[in-house]
């Protein structure tokens, strides 16, 4: 079997029984789930069919993330449904990044599970052409998939509203890609919520909002948290880290892929695509880190590229930048106030031990050295982590002359601190090994005798 692809290449394929849906219902959900930006596999026999399920297929099962079963009355009837069913949720028990979404077709979720009616008889006629291991599979495979959570389309119901509904199921499960933030995120929650409030998501023009502030303030966590919690409310959505860093073409492809959910972008004509692509659609784009504004002006975009609903968040330092860039509202996130810098602080140095009287008066210094920075408490005091008395005074010493808002001298004790072969291992890291495979990179330092397993592993 294939390993599960980290992107995969469809959003959903559709396991349907041609026969009992194919020109009403399944061609009004295909049509639904596309005009969402849903990526969609939909075998329409343009593969060719054989006696066996092809290979063709069993890749796309493969390399889609939703799987939408379609469970009509007749699709028992046929050995290549379930046979892609089988496929299904073999992936489905092998890696839980594959979810299966049963829909029940004006049948009842027990006589699937059970092989009743129609599928009690489909199973009759099985068994007199097939050996008892296939059907018992097959039997187990449609078991299974009837104890998931689906939906259940009545026989008198409401077929398009419920073809909306599914559309919005399916959007949930596939449009968001949560970033990690870290651990301790003190104080995040309100910072949160006052970019919603900034976002005014009962406007349906185009706004554009700033994020500003000087470095280590927490600008990409809290761009980062707000898209954790606000993607599901659109139809497309991307996130452009460290902007400054690509070219344009690859951030145009980013934004192209990301929101229409394709990997098949061409490299022609980027900026009419960017400029066309998007107008129908609801989305929310972030651009971190911005300090370029004619690298930003050269994607091509502004808010008539997008639909109505849009919501656009720039990240960068310098606030007269942003406001080139059409932000209309700037959010300048404050530093962690004194409480909250302590508890930061204490939880990165000490975790869940217990610290000397002496270690908790110095955490307190070193909070206030830190003047409210998240990244400085959390590099400083990952530094600190189970170091000792004199380790902490030193490093405090080195801080006293440094001022609060130098957060790059503050951040240069911790390099500082690393033997000779760590900083060089960073340093090789930093400059040709970013966004590389961990593996490889381990590979190729081994080679060279840095060992960076041992070098680089995180104190006990």
């Amino acid at each position: 079997m294939g390993q599960t692809p980290e992107r995969f290449t469809y959003d959903v394929f559709l396991s349907f029984r041609g026969e009992d849906v194919r020109r009403g219902f399944l061609s009004h959900l295909y049509v639904s789930l596309d005009r969402s930006g849903i990526y969609t596999f939909k075998d329409d026999n343009k593969l060719e069919r054989g006696d066996d399920i092809s290979s063709s297929l069993l890749k796309a099962i493969e390399n889609s993330r939703v799987h939408l079963v379609v469970l009509s009355e007749n699709y028992a009837s046929s050995s290549w449904c379930l046979d892609e069913l089988v496929h299904i949720m073999e992936c489905h028990k092998r890696d839980s990044k594959h979810v299966v979404f049963p829909i029940f077709y004006d049948v009842e979720p027990s006589d699937v599970r059970r092989q009743r009616k129609s599928y009690g008889a489909s199973f009759l006629e099985h068994e007199k052409h097939y050996n008892r291991e296939k059907v018992l599979k097959w039997r187990e495979a449609l078991t299974d998939v009837a104890n998931l959570s689906g939906l259940v389309k009545e026989k008198d119901g409401d077929e398009a509203k419920f073809i909306v509904y599914i559309t919005k199921e399916i959007l949930k499960m596939t449009s968001i890609s949560y970033f990690h933030l870290p651990t301790y995120a003190v104080g995040m929650r309100l910072r949160v919520q006052d970019i919603y409030k900034l976002l005014c998501f009962g406007s349906d023009d185009v706004q554009t909002i700033g994020i500003c502030g000087m470095g280590g303030i927490g600008k990409t966590t809290l761009a980062k948290a707000a898209y954790n919690e606000f993607s599901y409310r659109f139809e497309g959505t991307c996130f452009l880290e460290n902007f400054g860093e690509s070219s344009k073409d690859q951030l145009q492809q980013k934004l192209l892929s990301h929101i229409l959910r394709r990997a098949d972008i061409g490299s022609n004509n980027l900026d009419h695509e960017v400029k066309q692509k998007f107008r129908n659609k609801r989305v929310l784009v972030v651009f971190d880190d911005v300090k370029d504004f004619f690298h930003y002006n050269s994607i091509a975009i502004d808010s008539s590229c997008f639909g109505p609903g849009s919501r656009i968040i720039i990240t960068g330092r310098d606030k007269h930048l942003l406001y080139l860039c059409k932000a209309e509202k700037i959010y300048s996130p404050e530093a962690l106030n004194s409480d909250d810098s302590l508890k930061l602080v204490r939880l990165h140095a000490f975790r869940t031990s217990k610290p000397s009287k002496e270690l908790l008066q110095l955490s307190i210094k070193l909070a206030e050295y830190c003047g409210g920075l998240p990244l400085a408490m959390e590099v400083l005091g990952t530094l600190l982590f189970k170091e000792s008395i004199s380790f902490w005074e030193s490093t405090l010493e080195s801080l006293k002359s440094i001022p609060n808002d130098n957060i790059q001298a503050k951040l240069q004790i911790s390099f500082d601190a690393l033997t000779e072969v760590q900083k060089d291992i960073f340093l090789d890291i930093s400059c040709f090994f970013i966004g590389m495979d961990e593996d490889n990179v381990n590979c190729i330092l081994d080679g060279c005798k840095f060992f960076p397993k041992s070098e680089l592993s995180t104190k006990e």
